[in-house]
């Protein structure tokens, strides 16, 4: 239909200038007319044939192809529609025709344009004067026009709830792992650029996919809540998880020197402990069984090990010696209760030596198994060969709230294992031992090592201290409250309990 119209419209000049075109050939020997040459032109042009198009302009260019080419290829023109006015003679033997046209871009959609064809005779027939400006006025002096890439912007992370992740929140190590910055169609956008000499830019078509929102588990009370319990603490990182979910609700990572609360490990020091106790309770001890907690307890034909302060406390329960975290009584007891393998296996239960596919990657921890027994001492506490992320430890106590030990995670499921890989299968734990450890974590807030520290009434926890070689020892604190597990850690922090507890403190009050 559209040439057709083209047709009729060349047709309707043809007739009005028939008598001039034939009295012009008649005395002067001219071959054809201007509105033929137009409209053969405008056909050709349309047709995209380049080398008819050549034949009708007077003295193309030599890039005359390339520039047509550059036009239409290079800015993926899929049509082009012509709209020619009428031939207006300007002399003797000059005259133009004035058109518009729409050229429809693959990436743009349409893209309008106007224009003027002039037209002279030259050496007995009817040419076109081509200038670059007929196939867009933007051409002209020098002028080009580009087809430039541009990717949208990366996708925008929100919480949960759809919220944006609060201002300073300490979370960006984590969170920038998760933009979707990957190259495919949906991230790319196109724009049409004019460059003139002389002159700047002028953009002329744009078309860019709008930012996408990707929810993150982060929970945005939690999240807010986390980072300004570290607002006055460096070196120190807060991670939350939902125990019945294994989402993380919060990571507030204020670790220097690049450490990461999720993928770097550091002994765990007595929160450890709920691991050893969990063997333990396993092999048959029970919460309210008596057991010596002397201030120093020897390993016979080896190492000497010491409680805080050499501080001895007779016979107590076995709760109460989780809640003062008895050194002497965890040694004792998994020297004498547990062989060199029972407490890596129970620790592989827990989580351990696995990678955490958080979407943003992460790691449990790892202990070695031994049979030497100074070596088995100190692991039962938490140092020598025991390591774990803060991440790994929030998980524990996930664990101990729920009963069962789930993987945890800073996406949705499916983003987390498109990203990181499927995650391990959760682990139901034994409903006695777990038992066990509810009781235990809440003598330790109660009236245990957490005690006094200005934590809620119905708070379960754990205290640890972390003696390392490179300076002071390694603070940490891990409990939960209701659907909410975390983990404190602060690096090279000090006593568990008056470092890690005062900012465990601020973040729940801060709920």
């Amino acid at each position: 239909m559209r040439r057709r119209r083209l047709i009729v419209v060349v047709g309707a000049v043809l007739a009005v200038i028939a008598a001039a075109t034939f009295a012009v050939w008649a005395s002067g020997g001219v071959e054809g007319s201007p509105a033929e040459t137009a409209a053969a032109y405008f056909q050709a042009w349309e047709d995209g044939d380049v080398a008819a198009m050549s034949r009708l302009v007077d003295q193309p260019p030599a890039d005359f192809r390339a520039r047509h080419d550059a036009m239409s290829g290079a800015l993926g023109v899929e049509r082009l529609r012509l709209e020619p006015g009428e031939v207006r003679s300007t002399g003797e033997e000059t005259a133009e025709v004035a058109f518009s046209g729409v050229r429809e871009l693959e990436e743009l959609g349409e893209w309008p344009f106007s224009g003027t064809l002039r037209l002279a005779v030259r050496a007995h027939a009817w040419k076109v004067l081509w200038q670059p400006d007929v196939l867009h006025p933007l051409l002209k002096d020098g002028g080009t026009v580009h087809l430039a890439e541009v990717f949208a912007s990366p996708s925008e992370l929100v919480t949960r709830e759809g919220d944006k992740i609060p201002h300073n929140s300490y979370a960006d190590a984590h969170l920038v792992p998760l933009r979707d910055d990957r190259e495919d169609t949906e991230a790319i956008g196109w724009v049409l650029v004019a460059k003139a000499p002389g002159k700047p830019d002028q953009e002329l078509l744009r078309a860019v996919p709008e930012a996408k929102s990707q929810k993150t588990t982060l929970a945005r009370a939690t999240q807010a809540a986390a980072a300004r319990a570290l607002d006055a603490r460096t070196d120190a990182a807060i991670v939350a998880v939902q125990p019945s979910t294994g989402e993380i609700l919060a990571v507030a990572d204020r670790l220097r020197d690049n450490y990461s609360a999720f993928k770097d490990v550091f002994p765990p020091g007595s929160t450890f402990k709920v691991i050893t106790a969990a063997a333990l309770l396993s092999s048959g001890l029970g919460p309210g069984d008596r057991v010596p907690c002397p201030g120093t307890y020897t390993v016979p034909g080896h190492s000497v090990f010491r409680n805080d302060g050499e501080v001895a406390r007779g016979t107590v329960s076995f709760i109460d010696a989780f809640a003062y975290s008895c050194n002497t009584t965890f040694i004792e007891q998994a020297l004498g209760r547990l062989d060199g393998s029972d407490l890596r296996e129970t620790a592989e239960q827990w989580g351990f030596g696995r990678p955490l596919p958080t979407g943003a990657d992460g790691f449990c921890g790892k202990i070695e198994e031994t049979d030497d027994p100074d070596q088995r001492a100190i692991d039962a506490i938490g140092q020598g060969t025991v390591m774990a992320s803060p991440l790994c430890m929030a998980s524990v106590a996930a664990a101990v709230q729920s009963g069962t030990w789930r993987s945890p995670r800073l996406v949705p499921e499916r983003t987390a294992r498109m990203l990181d890989g499927p995650a391990p299968d959760p682990v139901e734990l034994d409903p006695g031992v777990v038992d066990g450890l509810r009781a235990m974590m809440r003598a330790v807030v109660d009236h245990g090592t957490a005690g006094g520290g200005g934590l809620p009434a119905d708070l379960f926890g754990k205290t640890g201290t972390a003696e390392v070689p490179d300076g002071a020892p390694h603070a940490w604190f891990i409990g939960y409250r209701g659907d909410l597990a975390f983990c404190v850690f602060v690096r090279h922090g000090g006593s568990g309990g008056t470092a890690a507890v005062p900012i465990a403190a601020r973040f729940l009050n801060g709920l």
